[in-house]
């Protein structure tokens, strides 16, 4: 601790390398769980196929287990908006889910959710979906180009306040936070503007960039379980969630295969993979 802030951890290179061996791990577990979220289908069969990619690729779960949640990923379906519990809860038409995951590698962890549609979409889920997914990457490019922490939560909340229609929430209770040797660790990473510039962006400095939007309002409730958390107006939610290392040379986003170069490309950020 320093003048009562967390610590943050910064990596070396070979660390980081070892953080993106997890992500791609990681990036694979997605991939089959998104392929495997159909109608019928319940959300534990879903944390099955997740645990498998992993159980094959020798990798841990950093959910199963933490703080005592019995799963390997969350399951968070339509009001819900994160830690859902997969069950035997079956996916319906037009259900919307944010599954989100991470696994561990050699002690060193990634953290990554995406959010699916279930068969037929309504055109407002698609659009909380796309924005929420767009404000990611407009996060991540806020981090490559920002001096301070606190440009990621600026770059996510002026592109949220811009989109034309009906205005989307971000949520405030849930935030982005620091990773590595641990899955949570400083510092918090807003979603939203503040007046609070945060640490300042060094090499070293791995993320976890996770905004949060709702239909509606932005107050949620934890249910019975405490551990899914709901909104209280019962409005449809979504999340995604990428980790992203900063090193010397530049950025890289650790749980994907390409670093994240197609979808940083219209921002003029090119990531560059992380030196050995």
């Amino acid at each position: 601790m320093a003048f009562g802030q967390p610590r943050i951890e910064y990596k070396s290179n070979q660390q980081m390398r070892k953080m993106h061996e997890a992500g791609l791990v990681l990036s694979r577990a997605l991939d089959a769980a998104v392929a495997a979220a159909k109608p019928g289908v319940s959300t534990r069969e879903l944390d099955a196929v997740f645990a498998a990619v992993l159980n094959e690729a020798g990798a841990k779960s950093n959910f199963l287990g933490y703080h005592g949640f019995p799963a390997t990923i969350c399951t968070s379906v339509n009001e819900e908006v994160v830690h859902g519990i997969p069950g035997d809860r079956v996916l319906q038409d037009g259900d919307i889910i944010s599954i989100d995951g991470g696994a561990i590698v050699d002690g060193w962890h990634s953290d990554s959710a995406r959010t699916v549609i279930v068969g037929t979409a309504d055109p407002e889920d698609q659009r909380l979906s796309d924005v929420t997914e767009e404000a990611m990457w407009r996060g991540i490019a806020g981090l490559a180009k920002g001096k301070f922490v606190g440009d990621i939560g600026n770059a996510i909340d002026d592109f949220v306040s811009s989109v034309p229609g009906k205005p989307l929430g971000i949520l405030e209770d849930y935030v982005g936070h620091g990773i590595g040797s641990e899955m949570h660790m400083a510092p918090d990473v807003l979603n939203y503007r503040t007046g609070h510039r945060g640490p300042k962006i060094r090499p070293g400095l791995c993320l976890a960039i996770e905004p949060m939007l709702v239909r509606g309002g932005i107050e949620t409730a934890t249910l019975e379980d405490d551990w899914t958390v709901v909104t209280t107006d019962g409005q449809r939610s979504c999340q995604w969630e990428h980790s992203v290392a900063v090193h010397e040379k530049g950025i890289w986003v650790l749980s994907a295969p390409d670093g994240g170069a197609e979808r940083l490309a219209p921002f003029g950020v090119t990531p560059v993979p992380i030196p050995a």
